[in-house]
C-alpha cells in the first residue's frame, strides 16, 4: 500500500474506515475525517498483523490492500471500543 501515494491512502482509507464503521456499528459516531484516519491506521495495523502471520503483504495488489485496511480498521475499532467501553449504536 505504500506505493499508492497520499491520495490513494486517503481514498482507500476513507472507504475502508467507512465500511469498518458500518461493520462495527460506529458510523453514527464518526465523520469522514475520522473514517479516513481509522482506515489509514487500520491499514498499517492490518499489514503489521498479517506480516506477523507470515503473509506477503507487499505483493498483494490493490484489492488485497483494501481488504487489509478493512480488516485492520475493524480490529482497531474493536480495540477502541474495548478500551473506552463504548458499544456500537444500533439503529
Amino acid at each position: 500500500m505504500l506505493g499508492l501515494g497520499i491520495l490513494g491512502w486517503i481514498i482507500i482509507g476513507g472507504l475502508a474506515g467507512w465500511i469498518a464503521s458500518k461493520i462495527m456499528k460506529t458510523d453514527a459516531q464518526q465523520g469522514i475525517l475520522l473514517n479516513v484516519v481509522v482506515g489509514v491506521i487500520g491499514g498499517l495495523l492490518g499489514g503489521f498483523l498479517l506480516t506477523l502471520l507470515g503473509v506477503d503483504v507487499e505483493g498483494g495488489g490493490l484489492w488485497f490492500s483494501f481488504f487489509t485496511c478493512i480488516g485492520g480498521s475493524v480490529v482497531l475499532l474493536f480495540l477502541v471500543n474495548l478500551v473506552t467501553g463504548r458499544r456500537g449504536v444500533s439503529r
